[in-house]
């Protein structure tokens, strides 16, 4: 373990093999709890496999509100009910159902090829297939320009991204080309894009000018985001409300850009289905230990269980919740009489601004109040490497004595930052830290998870590495043992934050407005 610290913390490590087995002589403590938790979550005992391919290849992705969001929610109860841990769903709201079917994209001239590529999230489907041209925006001269080339668009899909030059990453360009060659190609693809991006602003920007070409009679538009590596592009949700919006491979994005702009005749056809289901309630899941000496405080585990569905929504966030869920049922046989209550929230919505888990936060002043401490997962499948104190003062004390009874074998992997600041968003644990409570992010490697699975449509099971994904577990029971059987509160002592990089006095990140409801119509 590496500390980033302005304080001093002795932390009486052992030296370990990092090895799955570990004899009783090489734990840090005696404490039995710490070995039933070890026991049950690194060896074969574990369960994450079983949970992972069910939740993944079966249920799927979980869009909020969706069926396969409803399903999982349904899967998640009768597993806990399965080990014998309470859990129940709170209503935070409702959102607008929609149910993904088939996307078939064929390009139909000059030449024939299946097309990879998708309807977006929240996009109307066809009704029976659709063929038509494609055409990319011109360069144009004015707004006026655009508002003059508009009427050109029916019956006609319009490519609105800009076209990569090359969809190799650049370390595939910066490890095997010249270094004249990968100059050549940045400065190249830099001109392209500011060119592009001057044409699209001549239009109001892209949603703008994706609004302007559905009123103006096109059937689809057609975009790409590309996610900078082999394979992988972004997929969000539409721009359209009443022609489909998709997502195109950034290979297959290219060819179909590089023929309308070579005025070469590209036809595609479009068969695609969705289904609007209406405004409808969604859940969190609770799951809970009671506590039996401190009932009224709390330890929260806490993952969010909604994905985009461009793929499965494994590392983002369905790892972090199989991390929680096999966190809980190791404790409730490791450890099945806490000091404290240990709550589990398998939060909906945080895809859309954080949502489940800022209601759970507003509408349960007892759980933020009495919050001992809250450990959140949520971003892919590594190792647990960082851990920031997010600015308060006094949790490294706390962070230092419970890591010196934890396996050297998950530890030695981990940074922990101490004090820290608070983030400014990212994920579930900023709806306990805006109102001042103690909520940790257990940070995985980051750059792998947001170029090649975050909101990805690569996102799925083949991506897990499962003793990695045991390591998380085991780690999230262990700081939640030892955090209920903790003596003393966490304090909430705030540290003074320092300037922001311009200088600017910084000041503890506040709660935003939590959105009960999708404000969509259908």
């Amino acid at each position: 373990m590496k500390v980033v610290s302005y304080l001093s913390i002795a932390v009486p490590f052992l030296m370990l093999s990092p090895t799955i087995s570990l004899a009783a002589q090489d734990f840090p403590t005696s404490d039995p709890v710490i070995q039933r938790i070890w026991d049950e979550g690194m060896t074969d005992k574990s369960q994450v496999y079983r949970l992972a391919q069910v939740l993944f290849d079966s249920i799927g992705p979980r869009l909020t509100g969706s069926p396969g969001h409803e399903a999982a929610i349904g899967w998640a109860l009768k597993q806990y009910e399965a080990w014998g841990i309470p859990a129940r769903t709170e209503q935070y709201g409702t959102w607008m159902a929609w149910d993904r079917g088939h996307t078939h994209l064929d390009l139909v001239a000059p030449r024939k090829r299946t097309l990879e590529g998708t309807i977006l999230s929240w996009s109307v489907g066809t009704e029976t297939p659709v063929e038509g041209d494609v055409v990319i925006p011109p360069a144009f001269a004015s707004a006026e320009d655009f508002t003059a080339w508009l009427p050109s668009v029916r019956g006609k899909f319009v490519a609105l991204s800009f076209p990569q030059p090359t969809c190799r990453p650049d370390e595939n360009w910066e490890r095997l080309a010249t270094p004249e060659s990968v100059e050549r190609m940045k400065a190249d693809r830099a001109a392209g894009l500011q060119a592009w991006n001057t044409r699209m602003a001549l239009a109001g920007g892209t949603r703008r000018m994706a609004a302007a070409v559905e009123q103006a009679g096109a059937v689809g538009v057609l975009t790409s985001t590309w996610s900078a590596g082999w394979g992988v592009t972004k997929v969000f949700s539409s721009w359209t409300r009443g022609i489909p919006s998709l997502d195109l491979s950034c290979e297959d994005y290219g060819l179909i850009a590089r023929l309308a702009e070579h005025e070469q005749g590209p036809r595609v056809r479009l068969d695609a289905r969705a289904a609007f289901l209406g405004e409808r309630p969604v859940f969190n899941v609770v799951g809970e230990i009671r506590g039996s000496e401190k009932p009224d405080e709390y330890v929260v585990l806490s993952a969010h269980f909604d994905s985009w569905d461009g793929a499965s929504g494994t590392t983002d966030n369905g790892t972090g919740t199989l991390t929680m869920m096999e966190a809980m049922r190791i404790l409730k046989l490791a450890y099945p009489n806490p000091k404290r209550t240990i709550l589990v929230g398998h939060w909906g919505g945080e895809e859309l601004g954080l949502v489940g888990s800022g209601a759970f936060a507003e509408d349960h002043p007892e759980v933020i109040n009495g919050l001992q401490a809250a450990f959140n997962q949520d971003n892919g499948t590594w190792r647990i490497e960082y851990i920031r104190m997010m600015g308060f003062t006094g949790a490294g004390e706390h962070f230092g004595r419970w890591f010196s009874k934890i396996p050297r074998a998950i530890t030695q992997h981990i940074e922990l930052d101490v004090p820290g600041v608070p983030e400014r968003g990212g994920s579930d644990h900023m709806s306990f830290i805006c109102r001042g409570a103690p909520g940790f992010r257990l940070q995985s490697n980051y750059p792998d998870y947001r170029q090649y699975t975050w909101h990805t449509n690569r996102d799925t099971f083949d991506k897990i590495i499962f003793d990695d994904l045991k390591n998380n577990a085991t780690l999230a029971a262990m700081l939640a043992y030892q955090a209920s059987e903790d003596p003393e509160r966490v304090p909430r002592t705030q540290r003074v934050l320092p300037p922001n990089a311009q200088g600017t006095p910084q000041t503890w990140p506040g709660c935003g407005r939590v959105r009960r409801n999708s404000g969509m119509s259908r």
